[in-house]
């Protein structure tokens, strides 16, 4: 049996020779001389008829699309009624992109054109993040002893496809792939009954067309329920319906196929057919196309007949423009007909390539440099109904020549989908997609399209779908709990509004007011024995460098200034150590005073305002040199700390020289040793005579609340670092002055009996 490239090549030849004779390379009849030829759709036709055609140079239009070859030699003589292919690639990449369907399959017909086809559009979709879960291919029959093994061959194929999670599957094919295609399905359903045919979005290239056979009549198309498709762009020929209401193949007795068609549509013969007859009816010619469905006969024009429609005009325009031309012209007048002599076929390749016309549907028709029609591609919508019928609703469209953000448009809320999706858009993903606050982890083993979903690591954020990396937040923003986006932080530091701030004031003020009246009291009493006692200047001195302490809390509380940055690390520090210089004087002089009691003591010339007033000066001297050091060479300044803590912002005084501010606590921390250390010695001298064993109580608490500030210091962040420092100065004044006035003032306001001379020289 002969296949389908050898009727082509004999038709061919046919068109060269003598109508009715067919004697190679001759022809008798001058006057019906070939001027083109218009061919398809199947692109194998096109070519076969090159091989015949091409020697003879003559211009071909086909109504298929142009072959992807490496080489293609007719292309000189070759014009297509069909855009350019690039443009089915990027409008296909596009549909796919603009319904995020990254996970999806692939089919093709076996044919050559298809296989180059394909493999330049898989390799665009790879580029632009699309993976396959399948690629498979229809096998291509030349002889009829092949359908069994194809058949076997394509359900297998079938069987993939249906089982497959892609719910999406590009099918590329030419215009008799529909026959092949429905074959496959009604052989697949009717062997294996447990395979679900339906729920895939199909995807059908311009090439394809609705095609049957006479017993695929009855089969359902419901497969191809919210299928989508894209055809040569069309529009409705004015006409065109009223032309297929008036055929009538008993009148039409040159148009042989009309009667074949005819025959096998109604299912009716005429009596004049010479086939065998296996139906009684029989046809009258008056039936109606009208009322055949869609999956027999068409009412519409698709894109295949537009663009032969187009073909027939375009010719007509060529020589209309070579005839017109004056170095073209060789005609004479006879009976009305214009008479056109020496034509030669390749006269038309000039006029073709140059031709541009308005078609009756308004749209004007040209080509570009490589002979492909200049014009879009609409985007289809299949809509079937149980009678086998259906319908092809335009709902996009690709426009090649419209500004950039109007070149892909679709109306997606008119699509019909399959109805396993209840007319939701499907989904055609690998895995779900990767919410905000996570990002993806390419599996292992797996296509780029299929991935783990891990949520972002603290303190980064995805703020969009399928990122593959979180983002770190700016310094000064935080992400919120589910990582989806930065807030700003807020701006903080120890307030006098807030009631940790607050309560902080209230206290040092408190404890100020209450040293004031210590000292109102030892002013007041200041000529009895025991203010005099232990030095009465020294007492005044330390109970006004506590008040100044308990002060000094203050400027550790409202917003950070430069001023106040300057101020309080230096005022504290100098402050403490004339306080715990002046405990240390006054511990000295209790020692001095016991020794000097004895009988034969060189200490009495120890005595004295000098060694109390030297004590307590070098001490002060000693420590504002570090401070003054400290803010020449790196003073504290106004800074924000964005980093400590994860939500706030903290203004705070920078110290600037971290070696400095220890420097500063070292020393303080040397004179409390030394001065618990001579209090330790002296606490056990008679009562009557000194206060050191109240010292050395005074100097245990600021001792241990200074030891426990460094660690506490160091572990804590923001704000309530100020406020650890705080207390620490609080309570270590607190120390001191609760452990060394309150016994004093109990005998000067309680038991002033106490408070004379004998009482204070009596020895315990």
């Amino acid at each position: 049996m002969y296949g389908a490239r050898f009727w082509t090549l004999q038709a061919s030849m046919e068109l060269l020779c003598t109508r009715g004779r067919f004697i190679h390379n001759y022809k008798c009849e001058p006057q019906n001389s070939l001027a083109a030829v218009i061919g398809g759709p199947d692109s194998n036709v096109c070519l076969h008829m090159a091989v015949i055609l091409n020697n003879y140079k003559i211009p071909r239009l086909t109504y298929s699309s142009a072959p992807e070859t490496n080489s293609n030699p007719q292309a000189a003589f070759e014009y297509w009624m069909f855009p350019s292919a690039s443009n089915q690639h990027k409008g296909l990449l596009q549909l796919l992109l603009h319904f995020g369907w990254t996970w999806i399959g692939v089919l093709y017909f076996s044919v050559a054109s298809t296989e180059i086809f394909v493999q330049n559009m898989l390799l665009m979709f790879s580029q632009n993040g699309i993976c396959f879960d399948f690629i498979e291919k229809l096998p291509q029959i030349d002889f009829s002893s092949q359908i069994e093994k194809m058949l076997q061959k394509a359900i297998e194929t079938f069987r993939v496809i249906m089982g497959s999670e892609a719910n999406v599957v590009v099918f590329h094919g030419e215009t008799h792939t529909m026959i092949v295609f429905r074959n496959c399905i009604q052989y697949l359903q009717f062997y294996d009954m447990s395979v679900n045919t339906q729920g895939k979005v199909w995807l059908m290239t311009a090439e394809m067309a609705f095609t049957s056979l006479p017993l695929q009549r009855r089969w359902n198309v419901d497969i191809l329920h919210g299928a989508l498709s894209f055809a040569v762009h069309s529009k409705e020929v004015l006409g065109f319906h009223e032309f297929l209401q008036m055929r009538n193949p008993a009148l039409e007795t040159e148009d042989g196929f009309i009667r074949v068609f005819w025959e096998k549509a109604f299912e009716c013969f005429f009596p004049i057919s010479m086939v065998d007859n296996e139906v009684d009816e029989i046809c009258t010619g008056e039936e109606r196309l009208e009322t055949l469905p869609a999956s027999v006969f068409e009412m519409s024009m698709t894109g295949h007949s537009y663009g032969a429609h187009n073909a027939v005009y375009a010719i007509a325009h060529a020589l209309h423009a070579m005839h017109s031309s004056r170095f073209k012209r060789r005609a004479t007048a006879g009976e009305g007909k214009w008479k056109f002599l020496n034509l030669h076929p390749w006269q038309m390749l000039h006029f073709l390539r140059s031709v541009t016309f308005n078609n009756s549907a308004g749209e004007t028709i040209s080509f570009d440099q490589n002979g492909e029609l200049l014009g879009g591609l609409d985007i289809i919508n299949w809509v079937t109904f149980p009678n086998q019928s259906f319908v092809r609703v335009k709902v996009g469209k690709i426009d090649p020549n419209a500004p950039t953000d109007k070149v892909f448009t679709i109306s997606d809320g008119i699509i019909i989908w399959p109805d396993r999706f209840n007319q939701a858009q499907p989904l055609a993903l690998c895995n779900d997609k990767c919410s905000l606050g996570y990002s993806t982890k390419k599996k292992e083993g797996k296509p780029p399209c299929c991935y783990d979903c891990l949520p972002c690591p603290e303190g980064k954020i995805s703020n969009q779908i399928d990122m593959n990396d979180c983002f770190q937040c700016q310094q000064d923003h935080y992400p919120n709990n589910n990582k989806t986006l930065c807030i700003p932080k807020y701006i903080t530091f120890l307030s006098y509004e807030e009631s940790l701030g607050s309560s902080i004031a209230i206290s040092a003020l408190s404890f100020s007011s209450t040293t004031i009246l210590v000292l109102w009291i030892f002013i007041k009493h200041r000529n009895t024995p025991i203010v005099k006692a232990n030095n009465r200047n020294l007492t005044y001195t330390l109970l006004i460098s506590l008040i100044l302490s308990f002060l000094c809390a203050l400027l550790f509380i409202g917003q950070p200034g430069k001023l106040t940055c300057l101020l309080r690390q230096a005022a504290f520090g100098i402050i403490f150590s004339v306080s715990i210089s002046c405990i240390l004087a006054k511990t000295v002089i209790v020692i001095l005073a016991f020794m000097a009691t004895k009988p034969g003591s060189s200490m009495r010339t120890w005595m004295g305002k000098d060694l109390t007033s030297s004590i307590v000066l070098s001490s002060s001297f000693i420590q504002a040199t570090i401070c003054t050091v400290w803010l020449v060479t790196s003073p504290p300044f106004p800074d924000m700390d964005i980093h400590s803590m994860t939500k706030e912002i903290i203004l705070e005084c920078n110290e600037g020289s971290t070696i400095m501010f220890y420097c500063v606590l070292g020393f303080m921390g040397f004179l409390a040793i030394v001065s618990f250390a001579v209090a330790f010695l002296a606490r056990k001298l008679p009562d009557s005579f000194n206060e050191a064993k109240f010292i050395t109580f005074s100097m245990m608490v600021f001792c241990s609340v200074w030891l426990s500030f460094i660690p506490t210091y160091l572990s804590t962040k923001g704000k309530y670092m100020v406020a650890v420092e705080i207390f620490s100065i609080l309570a270590s004044s607190l120390g001191l002055l609760g452990c060394i006035f309150p016994p004093k003032c109990y005998i000067i306001l309680i038991r002033p009996e106490l408070n004379n001379k004998e009482q204070l020289m009596r020895k315990k």
